[in-house]
């Protein structure tokens, strides 16, 4: 379908702008020293920009200094610039890790935005360093305009990091040239678990060979390291080309603090220092919100990060929060879960939203899938389900809870997408082949690894009764991206007949499954 002719002259805008990241990012050591406040010269935004919070009219963008400075952003219609207007943004400094985030409102919707960020020197606002380029369409505020977005997740794990031979995380230049509204990140945006060596031996003999960095040489267990975990990623030309044209919807699941965590879990793990998951969590947290271009709600003081994202009348995504809330990994075979893997404020708010929404498509954006099931260990269970197939039990329970609202309530349009398992899949699932039948069928898509080792399928639990339309997955453990394995899924919404379209793709550009779902049909 035709997209907007002005985006051509807005990219080359946005890889100006990137030729000047990449320049600066030619020695890896030099781009993730500390920030020092004696280095001479101006202020340079070695690691990009990236835009998120996209609405019909306004968004959020972002940028990290290389010392204490002003962030000055402009926004125009055009990448001349022409008529510009201007926005003044934080002081950058150590508080945040030189990061800042400036939001933008009263701007037209449906249209295609161009911004660049110029860092002062806060001591001489006449000293600026080369300004960073970047380009985001607003939400339309029509049903008549198309809507298509990607998604993904599973960057830098496993050990397989930005090797130069291969160019680096190519996936995102594939990405890119989509040109989506957005991209939505559904979990594991680092791996601050996962150390990366300088080579690895591939299973022919090859060398694969990782840029390194210090924060990556051992598990993430301070502040420092967390923030770097999220700089090395920066590191990549093809990530920050890609950030500078496409905005984020990002959420959180494990890898950002340590595989498999839950809240007041105590590690036994020679590799940490640190035993008290929450202690990291935190760290974690704070680092992972510097880092990204998102504003979470603090009703609840929390800072919470589930939200729902309104991309205009078509489109609502409710980003989840499948980790913060969730009881302690177990075998799920409790006959009451109360906290469940939500937390029942999350569920709770889930429900009224859903209900709320007046958009066509209900995007629920899970960071773990609902019938796939995830072991954690020998006996414990890392997701939703527990390999029971009868009646739900344990986290189950609460899943079953929500498909009995949105069935009761007459919620249509609820599309589940997800990552983690490090595949790709389809899942239609019907009460007529489940054990719980009081919910109308729904569809679950699941992506993923974006840059990351390819795992095998994991089983089918029948509670919810899922039937397999698609999957392609690894025959073996930790396939390298250079074998292939490598994921990202498609959402289109068709403005003129509101048609849902869901396409399974992996990098190389071949599309593996599609879907296309009614609006307002129940049971297809």
């Amino acid at each position: 379908m035709s997209r907007d002719p002005g985006n051509t002259i807005g990219r080359r805008t946005v890889l100006r702008g990137s030729a000047v990241a990449s320049a600066a990012l030619a020695l890896p050591a030099a781009a993730t020293a500390a920030p020092a406040l004696a280095l001479g010269g101006r202020p340079q935004a070695r690691w990009g920009t990236q835009a998120g919070d996209i609405t019909t009219t306004s968004g959020l963008v972002w940028v990290r200094s290389d010392r204490r400075a002003r962030m000055l952003v402009e926004t125009s219609a055009t990448d001349s610039f022409r008529r510009a207007r201007r926005w003044y943004g934080p002081l950058v400094g150590p508080g945040t890790d030189y990061t800042g985030r400036t939001a933008l409102h009263g701007l037209p919707p449906g249209e295609q935005i161009h911004y660049r960020i110029t860092l002062a020197d806060p001591d001489d606002p006449r000293r600026t360093g080369k300004p960073v380029y970047g380009t985001f369409r607003t939400a339309p505020a029509s049903r008549r305009r198309d809507v298509r977005f990607l998604w993904s997740g599973d960057l830098a794990g496993q050990g397989w990091g930005i090797n130069p031979d291969r160019g680096g995380f190519r996936i995102f230049s594939e990405m890119r040239d989509l040109d989506p509204d957005f991209f939505l990140c559904s979990g594991d945006s680092i791996y601050a678990d996962g150390p990366i060596e300088p080579t690895v031996t591939l299973p022919d003999g090859r060398i694969w060979r990782n840029v390194t960095t210090e924060e990556k040489s051992k598990v993430a267990e301070t502040l420092a390291e967390y923030r770097g975990n999220f700089r090395y990623n920066l590191l990549d030309h093809n990530l920050r080309d890609f950030n500078a044209q496409v905005p984020s919807i990002i959420q959180w699941d494990d890898h950002e603090v340590r595989n498999n965590w839950y809240p007041g879990q105590i590690l036994d793990d020679s590799r940490y220092t640190e035993k008290n998951v929450d202690v990291l969590a935190a760290r974690a947290r704070r680092a992972w919100s510097e880092y990204y271009p998102m504003s979470t709600p603090r009703t609840d003081g929390s800072g919470r990060a589930y939200r729902v994202v309104r991309h205009g009348p078509l489109l609502d995504v409710f980003v989840l929060d499948m980790r913060t809330y969730r009881n302690a990994n177990s075998p799920g075979r409790q006959t009451k879960d109360p906290v469940g893997i939500m937390g029942r404020e999350q569920l709770a708010w889930l429900k009224r939203e859903l209900a709320r929404s007046r958009a066509t498509w209900k995007v629920i954006a899970a960071d773990m899938p609902l019938g796939l099931v995830v072991t954690d260990g020998a006996t414990n269970f890392e997701a939703v389900a527990q390999g029971d197939p009868g009646a739900p039990l344990g986290r189950e329970l609460q899943i079953a809870e929500l498909l009995r609202y949105i069935k009761h309530r007459r919620i249509t349009g609820t599309v589940w997408l997800t990552t983690d398992v490090h595949y790709t899949s389809a899942q239609r699932y019907s009460p007529a082949k489940a054990a719980f039948k009081d919910f109308e069928p729904f569809w679950e898509f699941v992506s993923g690894p974006l840059h990351a080792g390819g795992f095998p399928a994991v089983k089918l639990d029948g509670t919810f009764g899922p039937e397999q339309m698609f999957i392609k997955a690894p025959d073996r453990a930790n396939v390298s991206p250079a074998e292939g394995g490598q994921y990202y899924g498609e959402v289109e919404i068709d403005g003129g007949s509101a048609e849902l379209t869901v396409r399974l793709r992996e990098e190389g550009g071949a599309t593996l499954f599609t879907k296309t779902l009614q609006p307002g049909r129940v049971g297809q």
